[in-house]
């Protein structure tokens, strides 16, 4: 293994507190392909003084006013893009790839420095995103000032009788005069006379204003419901009907504002931010940002050989989080219809214990491409791989003696590492000799057995051409879940910065 020195951050080598001992809760696993590979790769992780959790998570972006218009908290920050793209000394004109672009940090800060982006997400949320950030040089702040005007002078007719669409897992989400307004506002936006951009930067701001006029909060892996909602009053009526105790509910969003009121505040930030953006006379050069509505793993096989200069990214993490569900509200705003939302969260990236395996959808993909040859070679990679052929029989043991609450982790384990590999493969075909690649991810544990999802990534990369740079490590380290601590106790868990290199 050729280990080069990148001194991103100018940190401490890692020290030993950040090393894992033991990967099996009382020694009840496999861990030796894990420890040896610990062993191998602790030597280039460090441990960062300068980047924290605010940096690899959208925090930081609130300070840069664009990145901030998705409420979209898998991000990360601009701040860590920027000091990524000057250590990778990617110059004006480069491209840059992320494969899950996300709310876009990456795409939009490459485009305010004159550097072409790729990328690629299926959310349909993101592509309304993108096309308002990436026309921020382009809107026309009297236009804008005019139809905020507009909105405050309008009123919800008091015979308007439309409501809103809901999908199974949203309905009931808003206040009866809410489900009015909703509708009532996305009509006028869609009949009303303002520009196609304009039109867009509405839709945004209404998909942003959704959360914050429902009974419900996201909260990792589903939506948490206030108990004023129909869907907890009509489970109260019931379990009390069944002689059942009160769930214990814990949301109160308290006064829930309207529509028009979050609508407009919205819109007035977004427009200052504009104004502040558009006021700076050094703009940038121009540059491509393409933006494409869909699966990365069957998209990045279709583009040609050596045409990246680095890659920034951030894939889900192999946490359970399921993003259908998540952004649930959104996605049924946009017309989502529940068999749409079953489909969208099969073509995840493998995250949720309800993926399934993408195998032969993947064969049949990469042989009609011509490189049949090409699937064979990364799958071979994959399956014999020894940490996650570990990991994979050691979730078994555990799930055989009651230790997995779902067994669908085991396959969206598998899943996960076995996509991955197909998107560094194919990354590493599309870059050019001397790219560099950053993967923001979290290790995870499952039934007490810890999975080092940055060392098993940089291995497989490692195995698929690339150079391990370095992995750097947070100093704020993850927990664990109560339910594991009660029965395994606490290990703490690496948040981490894996860094390759095309040699």
């Amino acid at each position: 293994m050729t280990m080069r020195q990148l001194n991103l951050l100018d940190i401490p080598p890692a020290i030993e507190k950040w090393k894992v001992n033991s990967f099996s809760a009382n020694n009840f696993g496999e861990q030796i392909a894990r420890l040896n590979l610990e062993q191998k790769l602790i030597n280039i992780t460090e441990i960062s003084n300068n980047f924290n959790r605010q940096s690899v998570s959208h925090q930081l972006s609130k300070k840069d006013c664009i990145h901030r218009w998705l409420k979209y908290k898998e991000g990360f920050s601009a701040d860590l893009v920027e000091r990524l793209l000057e250590e990778f000394k990617i110059q004006v004109g480069d491209t840059i790839l992320d494969p899950f672009v996300g709310s876009g940090t990456t795409s939009l800060v490459c485009k305010m420095k004159g550097i072409n982006s790729i990328g690629f997400d299926i959310l349909p949320i993101l592509k309304i995103t993108i096309n308002a950030k990436e026309a921020v040089y382009k809107y026309c702040t009297s236009e804008l000032k005019k139809l905020i005007k507009d909105i405050e002078n309008l009123l919800l007719p008091t015979d308007y009788t439309k409501r809103t669409i809901y999908i199974n897992i949203t309905e009931g989400a808003y206040p009866d005069e809410t489900e009015r307004e909703i509708a009532f506002f996305t009509e006028w936006n869609k009949n009303s006379r303002y520009s196609a951009i304009v039109k867009n930067l509405v839709t945004l701001c209404i998909l942003n204003s959704l959360e914050k006029v429902s009974y419900t909060a996201k909260d990792g892996q589903y939506l948490r419901w206030d108990y004023r909602s129909k869907k907890m009053l009509k489970s109260a009526q019931y379990r009390k009907q069944k002689g059942k105790a009160p769930l214990i509910i814990r949301l109160d969003k308290r006064e829930i504002p309207s529509l028009k009121e979050t609508l407009l505040n919205e819109l007035r930030s977004v427009t200052e931010n504009i104004i502040f953006i558009q006021r700076d006379k050094n703009r940038p050069a121009d540059s491509a940002l393409k933006f494409v509505e869909g699966s990365a793993l069957f998209e990045l096989p279709k583009l040609e050989n050596n045409i990246l200069d680095g890659v920034i990214t951030s894939p889900p993490y192999c946490n359970r989080y399921d993003y259908t569900r998540t952004y649930a509200l959104e996605l049924s705003y946009l017309n989502a219809t529940d068999n749409h939302i079953k489909k969208l969260r099969q073509e995840l990236l493998s995250c949720t214990v309800e993926n399934k395996s993408k195998l032969n959808r993947l064969k049949e993909h990469y042989v009609s491409l011509g490189k049949g040859a090409n699937y064979d070679k990364i799958l071979d990679i994959v399956v014999n791989n020894e940490a996650l052929n570990e990991v994979n029989s050691s979730l078994m043991k555990r799930n055989f003696n009651g230790d997995i609450n779902n067994k669908g982790i085991l396959r969206m384990v598998n899943g996960y590492f076995t996509e991955l590999s197909f998107i560094f493969a194919e990354i590493f075909r599309l870059s050019k000799h001397g790219a560099k690649v950053a993967f923001v991810n979290d290790n995870v544990r499952y039934g007490g057995e810890i999975i080092p999802v940055d060392f098993i990534s940089t291995e497989l990369a490692e195995q698929i051409g690339f150079n391990p740079v370095k992995v750097y490590s947070l100093k704020q380290q993850k927990g664990n879940s109560s339910q594991q601590m009660k029965k395994f106790g606490r290990v703490p868990l690496r948040k981490s910065i894996a860094v390759w290199e095309k040699p």
